[in-house]
């Protein structure tokens, strides 16, 4: 305990260390930690991990590419680090559009990937906003948040959201979070939001605007809302669509289906699809620590902003920050970046081939050689595939998702198929559990 008598006894170097939040040196030796007391691999927790990295193909019931990033993300990442991000405390409080009062950010490279995305998103060049997010569900509040403040703003009344019970958990922790009437809309067999249910949902609740979430890869099955059958069952209603594109948004746009995600559609009367979209980096990217993408227009984000700016307006940042999140990673839109270069273009589309070829591969070895799993693909761009639970020891050994009685599987290869299945006769499947 720092007494007054310590206090006013300390030095001056002791004084700024403890006002900045730094160690001051030790009372017992006058000393600094040394390399000495830091933790190493000999440490039995981070021991076990580095086992860990060993097994982590084996990690195939959750959509997290664990392939290690390029050797070039690594060097990109030494290169900051000699600039000092991640070295010292950055920082990209505010809007990444506009100018910070502090100056150790990296607004400039959150600009370029929202730019970069945007693009690949087919929004409008001179109409984009958005900033790096902490997760997916981060960026899916925002947009939630977002749409609740604009329809607020255009009518005067709360408006409902449509979503399904197909959608990710986080958009129903959102709604309450938000105090916002949920309305649930029928699926389809694969998934996907019914169309014609929404039509309905909405007669039976015309009064309020619709902030209507739809999802491009549903958590479990994978399946795709239909968007624009979703744009016409809301015309003639005051609505917001925001696209939970967490899981597939990554990487259709590297595929020949990248319309799937397109905000406007290629036509003279380019129409917008939707308002705004959520978009994993830790998932088919492979980004080693979670992040999300948000984007939406700059129209959008200023009509809001504009509300926004009555909740608060810090004048010691000099803007309306934009933002839910108040200080936000610098260290993740700097390391992101890479992933704009020519190189990882060009990986991240070989990956994405790769993927939904051995997806395919996969869904038609299981449905030949283990038919009794039942293994259903919802739809022929989905990278995931649920079937009937196997044996409890495989569901723990592969990490297998399971909801009720059938399990979620993704993203396995080819070369796993012929490792660990191929070479088993039918007698040993049927005692190991996979018959």
């Amino acid at each position: 305990m720092l007494t007054r008598r310590r206090f006013l006894a300390s030095s001056g170097t002791g004084l700024l260390a403890l006002a900045s939040g730094c160690r001051a040196p030790l009372p017992d030796t006058g000393r600094y930690l040394t390399q000495e007391a830091i933790p190493s691999l000999a440490f039995p927790s981070l021991a076990d991990r580095a086992k860990h990295v060993k097994l982590k193909n084996y990690l195939l019931g959750y959509p997290i590419n664990m392939s290690a990033p390029p050797a070039g993300f690594f060097a990109w990442r030494k290169q900051l680090n000699d600039a000092g991000i991640g070295a010292i405390a950055h920082n990209n409080v505010g809007n990444p559009f506009e100018e910070s009062t502090i100056r150790y950010n990296t607004h400039d490279f959150e600009r370029g990937i929202i730019q970069y995305f945007g693009k690949r998103f087919a929004f409008p060049p001179h109409d984009i906003w958005g900033f790096l997010s902490h997760s997916g569900t981060d960026s899916n509040m925002h947009g939630m948040y977002m749409g609740r403040t604009i329809l607020k703003s255009r009518t005067g009344l709360q408006p409902k959201a449509y979503v399904t019970h197909e959608a990710h958990y986080s958009v129903h922790i959102l709604g309450d979070l938000l105090g916002l009437d949920s309305i649930f809309v029928k699926t389809l067999p694969d998934g996907g939001m019914d169309a014609i249910d929404l039509r309905q949902k909405l007669s039976e609740n015309r009064n309020h605007p619709a902030l209507v979430v739809a999802t491009i890869g549903t958590t479990f099955k994978g399946a795709i809302d239909r968007i624009d059958q979703l744009q016409e069952a809301l015309e003639g209603y005051t609505s917001f669509l925001h696209l939970d594109a967490a899981l597939f948004g990554g990487f259709l746009s590297y595929t020949p289906h990248s319309q799937e995600i397109a905000y406007q559609t290629g036509d003279h009367r380019r129409v917008a699809r939707y308002d705004s979209i959520a978009v994993s980096c830790h998932k088919f990217f492979g980004f080693t620590s979670p992040a999300g993408l948000f984007v939406t227009t700059a129209s959008h984000f200023n009509e809001f902003n504009e509300q926004f700016s009555r909740i608060h307006n810090p004048e010691y940042i000099h803007h309306v920050p934009g933002t839910i999140t108040c200080s936000r990673d610098a260290v993740k839109p700097a390391e992101f970046y890479f992933y704009t270069t020519s190189a990882a273009s060009d990986r991240l589309t070989e990956d994405a081939r790769v993927m939904l070829e051995n997806t395919t591969y996969l869904q038609a070895q299981l449905l030949s050689h283990f038919p009794q799993l039942e293994s259903v693909r919802a739809n022929a761009l989905s990278n995931t595939l649920y079937f009937r639970k196997p044996a409890s020891f495989i569901v723990e050994k592969y990490s297998l998702a399971t909801m009720r009685l059938v399990p979620s599987i993704r993203n396995i290869s080819d070369n796993l198929y012929e490792q660990r299945f191929a070479n088993i006769s039918p007698a040993k499947r049927l005692c190991q559990g996979f018959i």
